[in-house]
């Protein structure tokens, strides 16, 4: 079937082409003008921290809504009259600011809001509650600029808390442009020929053009997060790239021994073509897989990046055929001067070369290799969750020095308060929030607490407990955690209130847990369905076993350089990441989902090539080199793209989660590509031998007969590498 699509494609190139113009112009169209918006929600329905917030939103309108905070250090002491008035005249101004509600003045009566040498003041500015949507990046910036005009000799004023931080976030700032260009040398030094390198490049810019569009329209009916479509991008310019190359690499192979454009192009899609459609659906399955964690905001990125390679992957497959009609024999026109092109023998490459040196010792190439890759995944055992603050942000950044000012003023716990919200159904319900005020502060670990403050029904009461450790700190997740299963509940023995513990620092930790608790379904959901993918491709219970396995030591490996820098701080200085904190919660579900789905992408590729050799020699040892010998150099730089893409996003942003996920992604293909494909791959195939295509005979006569590695009738149509014939394999069972 996809041999027929591939000429189709082919001889009515003009309508496919146009088929693929309407559908950019038409998906663009209708994302300006009906896509949706983002939404940050970031909410986990169940929680503990979710229920005080929906208390608190529905008792307490004032509190549901987002806060920033106005600090300010004064050299003579923030109760100066002259600092006093300065400060009372910028209150007033932010009062006039859209969406704030009101402020909470270090001066007013009662309050304690300055420091205990009197040097460090700060207010709390509330903004109306927005329906879960964050307050417009525009307003905060207006509080920051009518905070820094405020500004005078000796009087320093900062803007800070989550409005101001999440402001801060840094857009792209053309990281995907030098991935591009990068791409763009790396295919020109592979292919020498620029109409070559265009192919793959074009069939990138539809795939996340288009991909883009579905992500704006998909965020009419999903929660799509602000940092989706960065996401798409990445992984469509990736895959996108990869799967082109793959299959105009074997276009030109087939030229070279004699085809014409048109057979080349249908052979090339119905080998390499077919193995770009078994790859992208592994990255889908991954992808996908995030569905399970239940968290609303994977559902867009996880949609979004899933529709970007799907699309990726019909474009391969329809418009790259129609494309290579155009092209034909011109496909090395504008060849690079210095570039000769593979005119000798693949048996005299470098590829097979090391691949025969490989399997002379696969015992040792095995243990270094594995050594290596265990060696590298060593930190993920001691990998610390959470979310990283303002606290590890620039200094160059107001919400960073806000928060050092707290930190200085009133302890690091100051920058995490932990939120108490209850119902009070009679009037000892406040009795009762007052014992657990007191036994708050007896508490080790806790700084202050303040007061039971009941809403104006009389019907809620919230209050605040400030820890002494920052929020980052495990002390404060362990703490957090025993207020919530000894010390709330010692208090309140023998009274019906119920006391949820809220806060962002509360919600970190019930994130961190309901991750930690789903994340291995997510994973073994991931691994069945792609071990029984490649079973029925490769038609192998070993391959699929020792693919999985491989491609979850090349994960921890990433997981593992991860720690290394961005917890403990190891070379941190060389990519810009000022600070160590833990590792975000996030990244783990959504580095496993993306890289088990491209590191397939690459052992599918190899494999269904050495698969091919070997139905056609049936000698194991002859198949692993011969397919990495054809293979080696087009998976060498499709990896090169994606890790000089993703270390684009390293070292363009300043952001620390964008450093650590482009970091992540870049470790995991770059040892996917060496390590694993070019050694640890031909070595095991060695040892295992012909055990590697092993399979009972009760499941050969219940598997689908794919040939991933080309249709019959095609391959018997034509001459595959100087091959005429197909040789079925012996019979292993």
């Amino acid at each position: 079937m996809l041999n027929r699509l591939a000429r189709w494609s082919y001889r009515r190139r003009w309508i496919m082409l146009g088929l693929w113009i309407v559908a950019l112009v038409g998906f663009g169209f209708l994302s300006s003008t009906i896509g949706g918006e983002y939404s940050q929600n970031f909410s986990l329905p169940g929680s503990d921290s979710q229920e005080a917030y929906d208390l608190l939103k529905e008792r307490f309108p004032q509190q549901a809504g987002e806060t920033a905070d106005i600090v300010f250090q004064a050299e003579g002491g923030v109760t100066e009259p002259a600092v006093r008035s300065s400060m009372e005249g910028l209150f007033a101004q932010l009062s006039e600011v859209q969406h704030v509600i009101g402020i909470d003045s270090p001066y007013a009566k009662g309050a304690q809001q300055i420091s205990s040498d009197g040097s460090i003041a700060f207010a709390t500015v509330h903004f109306e509650n927005l329906d879960g949507e964050p307050v417009p990046v525009p307003i905060a910036e207006e509080i920051k600029e009518i905070t820094a005009d405020a500004e005078t000799e000796g009087l320093t004023i900062e803007a800070g808390g989550s409005v101001i931080a999440f402001s801060e976030f840094e857009e792209p700032g053309g990281a995907e442009g030098i991935g591009l260009l990068a791409a763009m040398i790396i295919l020109l030094i592979t292919f020498g020929s620029v109409l070559a390198m265009g192919l793959p490049i074009l069939m990138a810019l539809f795939g996340i053009s288009i991909g883009l569009s579905l992500v704006f329209l998909f965020a009419n009916f999903l929660d799509v997060p602000d940092f989706a479509p960065q996401l798409t991008m990445m992984i469509g310019i990736g895959v996108g790239i990869d799967y082109a190359l793959f299959i105009v690499t074997r276009y030109r192979q087939q030229l070279e021994h004699g085809l014409d454009p048109e057979s080349a192009t249908v052979v090339a899609v119905a080998t390499a073509g077919k193995a770009v459609l078994f790859a992208g659906t592994t990255v889908v399955i991954s992808l996908l897989g995030m569905l399970l964690m239940g968290f609303a905001f994977v559902e867009g990125v996880a949609v979004g990046g899933a529709a970007a390679v799907a699309v990726t992957m019909l474009a391969s497959v329809t418009l790259l055929p129609a494309t290579l009609g155009f092209v034909r024999h011109r496909i090395d026109k504008w060849r690079l001067p210095w570039f000769k092109g593979e005119k000798k023998a693949f048996e005299s490459t470098m590829s097979y070369r090391w691949s025969r040196t490989i399997q002379r010792r696969p015992v040792l190439m095995t243990s270094v290799g594995l050594a290596i890759l265990i060696a590298l995944a060593i930190p993920v055992f001691q990998i610390d969750l959470g979310f990283a603050d303002a606290g590890t942000g620039s200094t160059e950044r107001s919400s960073r020095r806000a928060y050092d000012l707290l930190a200085e003023g009133f302890g690091p716990g100051f920058n995490g308060p932990l939120l108490l919200a209850a119902e009070l159904e009679s009037s000892e319900g406040l009795a009762a929030m007052e014992e657990v005020g007191q036994a708050l502060s007896s508490t080790d670990g806790i700084a202050a607490v303040t007061p039971p403050i009941p809403n104006e029904a009389g019907d809620a009461a919230v209050m605040t407990a400030f820890p002494t450790t920052s929020p980052q700190n495990d002390e404060t997740t362990a703490l957090v955690n025993e207020l919530r299963t000894e010390v709330i509940p010692g208090a309140l023995e023998g009274s019906e209130v119920d006391v949820n513990v809220g806060g962002l620092t509360a919600s970190i930790v019930d994130f961190s847990d309901a991750n930690s608790e789903r994340l291995p379904v997510l994973i073994a959901v991931v691994l069945a369905l792609s071990f029984l993918l490649l079973v029925a491709v490769f038609r192998s219970l070993v391959v699929p076993v020792k693919a999985v396995v491989m491609n979850l030591l090349s994960i921890a490996a990433a997981y593992g350089v991860v720690v290394a820098i961005f917890q403990w701080g190891w070379g941190r200085s060389l990519i810009g990441v000022e600070s160590t904190a833990p590792i975000e919660a996030w990244v783990p579900m959504m580095l496993f989902t993306i890289l088990f789905g491209l590191s397939m992408d690459y052992e599918i590729f190899l494999l269904s090539r050495i698969r091919e050799e070997y139905l056609k020699s049936g000698d194991n040892a002859t198949a692993v080199a011969n397919g990495l010998a054809h293979t080696a150099r087009v998976i060498t730089a499709a990896a090169a793209i994606m890790v000089t893409l993703f270390l684009s996003f390293v070292f363009a942003f300043d952001e620390r989660a964008i450093k650590l996920f482009g970091m992540g992604l870049a470790v995991a293909i770059f040892v996917d590509a060496t390590l694993v494909r070019m050694v640890l791959v031909p070595a095991t195939m060695e040892l295992l031998g012909d055990a590697n295509w092993w399979l009972p005979k009760w499941l050969q006569r219940i598997l689908p007969n794919i040939h991933i590695e080309g249709e019959e009738e095609v391959v018997d149509e034509v001459v595959l590498d100087d091959s005429p014939v197909e040789r079925k394999a012996p019979s292993l069972t």
